[in-house]
């Protein structure tokens, strides 16, 4: 098993306030290499369980591929009626608890096999480059990583240590997946030049109208409650005061920790473009429109224009549209009627009612066809005076074997390849990351796909290592 510098860690670790388990879990006993053998369940540790964490815990251990063997959150001692911890530790009394997911895993290292991580974006990267180098598989929450120097070290780090990895881009093992990949396969999407995404729904920072004034006066300082671990809360970012306005979900709205919409949504939408039509990176992200910008969190309205250049098997050039929040959609095409949000789209804890606004979704443009789809696994139609000439050529595709959970379970057991690893989620994150830089500079940047580096902007090329040098302590996750 791969170890990098755990002995002084832990030493570091004995100095600090321990955080012990409350209570033993008998523990099914995995294969040497901490990932289960084929007749094996596999011994699942979760970080982040309420929210989002809460719905894939529950949608993991249902598969009845896994054991919950311990869990670890920052809030997780809160023993108030409203904890969003509380769910999840009466479903299993009996798991090991932990505030700290570096004791957790130091403490049960020989019993766990993976690790789900589902906190805030910008602690996503130290807890899966931790798990990942002591042999665990992870599932991971979209995005992957906020930076996009975080997300090449992931990547790196999954061809090293050979761990099943998977994002927890849902949809990616629903209808749309192999819908989209056996059109692609059958050369139906080869003319496509306009791909539009949209998520039009009301986001949390629009509660603040994009007023600095506002916002600052959101995120004064307060005292922190004696349950919340703060330091681990923060990981490898600056120190700041505490103030609960960052939890909860509300750490999407800043820069400094999420990746807001884009980075939210995008995975959903823009995943089997991405993927199937060889998008790979940009050559530049522009900003069409822009309302309410700050330099603190994402703003009311927001346009963007990837450009993707021609790629090889004929893939002609394409120009890929991202419109998010409310009132800001795009200009639909003919034949297009509303489409329905996919039930299985997880609830978001700060709102996303979409109201009369477009739902999720996207309209693809291609020679002589346009396809419209929802988001997640919602699957596409062919629209306009086209579409029954169309719909003669589409080829069948087959359902999905297992959903994106037992995917990932299945893999860390050897019985499936995980469809959203690292080596394919890991560059659709990075796509959506350069957005994220584009939006937070409020410029067009222009990226070189030799240097991977923004050449026009100094301030964005210095963006995509967002969050470095980290903070003491915390340097050690940035090697691979």
């Amino acid at each position: 098993m791969n170890r990098i510098n755990i002995a002084s860690r832990r030493t570091f670790l004995k100095s600090t306030a321990a955080v012990s388990a409350l209570s033993a879990f008998p523990f099914i006993r995995a294969s040497a290499q901490g990932q289960a053998t084929p007749n094996e369940k596999v011994n699942l540790a979760c970080c982040g369980i309420g929210n989002q964490g809460k719905n894939d815990i529950n949608t993991l251990y249902n598969t009845g591929l896994c054991n919950i063997v311990a869990l670890c959150d920052t809030e997780i001692n809160d023993t108030s009626s409203k904890a969003r911890v509380g769910d999840i530790l009466k479903k299993f009394p009996n798991a090991p608890r932990y505030t700290d997911f570096r004791k957790m895993l130091d403490k049960h290292d020989k019993e766990i096999d993976a690790v789900l991580i589902a906190t805030p974006d910008h602690s996503h990267f130290v807890i899966t480059m931790e798990a990942m180098r002591r042999g665990k598989g992870v599932f991971v929450e979209k995005p992957l990583a906020q930076s996009f120097h975080q997300l090449d070290l992931l990547m790196a780090a999954e061809l090293k240590y050979k761990v099943a990895t998977q994002m927890g881009n849902q949809g990616h093992s629903d209808g749309n997946y192999f819908q989209f990949k056996s059109y692609a396969e059958a050369g139906m999407m080869k003319g496509i030049t306009k791909f539009v995404a949209h998520m039009n729904g009301g986001r949390r920072w629009h509660k603040w109208g994009g007023d600095v004034n506002k916002i600052k006066a959101a995120i004064v300082k307060q005292d922190k409650p004696d349950f919340m671990d703060w330091d681990t809360w923060l990981a490898h970012v600056a120190e700041r005061d505490y103030t609960p306005q960052y939890l909860n979900g509300d750490w999407r709205c800043f820069y400094d920790f999420g990746n807001g919409a884009l980075g939210d949504w995008g995975a959903h939408i823009l995943d089997t473009g991405h993927e199937f039509l060889n998008w790979g990176l940009p050559t530049s992200v522009e900003p069409i429109k822009m309302t309410g910008w700050n330099p603190i969190t994402f703003p009311m309205q927001c346009t963007l224009l990837f450009k993707v250049p021609a790629r090889g098997e004929g893939l002609p050039a394409c120009d890929v549209f991202w419109y998010e929040g409310q009132n800001n959609s795009p200009e639909l095409p003919d034949g297009f009627s509303a489409t329905t949000v996919k039930t299985d789209a997880p609830a978001s804890g700060g709102g996303s009612g979409f109201g009369k606004d477009l739902p999720p979704g996207k309209e693809i443009y291609g020679d002589g066809f346009v396809f419209k789809g929802g988001s997640h696994g919602s699957t596409l139609s062919a629209i306009g005076p086209t579409a029954d000439a169309v719909k003669a050529k589409l080829p069948q595709y087959p359902k999905s074997p297992s959903n994106h959970y037992k995917n990932f379970l299945l893999g860390v057991k050897g019985a499936e390849e995980c469809r959203s690893r690292f080596s394919v989620s890991g560059p659709l994150s990075q796509f959506m990351n350069l957005g994220v830089i584009a939006t937070h500079v409020n410029a067009k940047i222009d990226f070189d796909l030799k240097t991977r580096r923004i050449t026009n902007h100094p301030v964005a090329d210095a963006l995509l290592k967002i969050g470095e040098p980290p903070r003491k302590g915390w340097e050690e996750y940035f090697k691979v």
